[in-house]
């Protein structure tokens, strides 16, 4: 191919081995091709350098070829609108990486919004209303959340990951949280420790209300009428004090469940610090499976949350969503599995 002159859809047609009409329906993100020729074209755009003209496309279906990942806080983030939370957190980059195993495929972008108060919620459905992205993909963080109901009330195609607080027409993916806190307590359990408690995510918060309940439920089967709790927000900093209440509270606890990995590995760094040897005075389950595990010292024993394939069934949804207007509400729940490791 000439270097001088840009690459056309015919070079990718003929460097893909398939026509041209093909070779455009795939970038076109027409739906009705082999999956196995997305990313045979796919990988001939990059070969090529072929550069997909946004605007004509969008001009045939309708559509701007992006998807916005929205990030649902409490808090408005102006002064540290990413750092602070997005990547200093392994569950977001696991969200991401899980959505563009699709979206990827399929020729789409995928943009970032965050938007803590109701000014930034408002504009953003506003905004997908008028078409600038084709559908969200939302992370539902606090308690009681207006977003949810606001994109459905304005006819947004939207997956929630992560069940809604409130009950509203939305497709959702999400874990079995219930059933995963129990594999944690039966695990302790079946340790042999006595004093279990547990560092729990935000209780209004739907994950951290089922897995609050799930331990409880599972820890009452096994005789423990009571469970201490003390209450975190899914960073490791709290978890940090979290252990500290705990311990100040129950110096005899031999056995800890915390809700997420961050928290765990803030209980763990404190335990330490405090003298106790992680498991051997005290055994930590910790959930997500995610990178804070294996940072740990030693590595978590975890409950996995398979967050990457639930973000890309999210994605498949919204997909969907968007070829049919008329699709009913769907969930899909994934099954949680224990994962042992050292810290208990």
């Amino acid at each position: 191919m000439d270097a001088t002159r840009l690459p056309t859809l015919e070079d990718v047609a003929r460097a893909a081995g398939v026509s041209r009409a093909t070779a455009s329906r795939v970038i076109n993100g027409v739906r009705n091709v082999d999956p196995k020729l997305h990313s045979v074209v796919w990988d001939a755009v990059n070969a090529t350098g072929y550069v997909p003209n946004r605007l004509a496309r969008s001009l045939v279906t309708r559509r701007s070829g992006t998807i916005v990942l929205v990030v649902s806080d409490s808090e408005t983030h102006d002064d540290d609108p990413f750092l602070g939370r997005f990547f200093a957190d392994p569950y977001f980059g696991r969200v991401v990486g899980g959505l563009m195993k699709v979206l990827r495929v399929a020729g789409i972008q995928l943009a970032l919004q965050m938007v803590g108060t109701a000014e930034q919620r408002t504009r953003l459905v506003g905004d997908l209303r008028h078409g600038q992205a084709d559908g969200a993909v939302v992370l539902s963080l606090p308690a009681s959340d207006p977003l949810p109901g606001m994109l459905t009330d304005a006819g947004v195609p939207a997956v929630l990951i992560g069940r809604p607080g409130e009950p509203v027409p939305i497709n959702y993916v999400d874990l079995a949280n219930e059933t995963g806190a129990g594999l944690a307590a039966d695990h302790l359990v079946a340790r042999g420790a006595r004093t279990i408690g547990m560092i729990s995510g935000p209780p209004a918060v739907p994950a951290g209300a089922d897995r609050i309940a799930g331990f409880r439920r599972a820890m009452a089967r096994h005789g423990h009428g009571y469970v201490p709790l003390v209450s975190g927000n899914f960073t490791r900093e709290s978890g940090e004090a979290a252990t500290r209440d705990l311990l100040g509270r129950h110096p005899d606890i031999d056995g800890l469940f915390v809700a997420n990995d961050l928290m765990a590995l803030g209980a763990v760094i404190t335990l330490r610090a405090a003298g106790r040897r992680v498991p051997g005075d005290v055994a930590v389950v910790g959930f997500d499976d995610s990178s804070a595990a294996l940072a740990a010292d030693p590595p978590l024993t975890t409950v996995r949350q398979p967050l990457e394939d639930m973000a890309a069934e999210a994605a498949r949804l919204l997909l969907a969503r968007l070829d049919d207007a008329t699709m009913r509400p769907s969930s899909v729940i994934y099954e949680p599995a224990l994962i042992v490791r050292g810290s208990a």
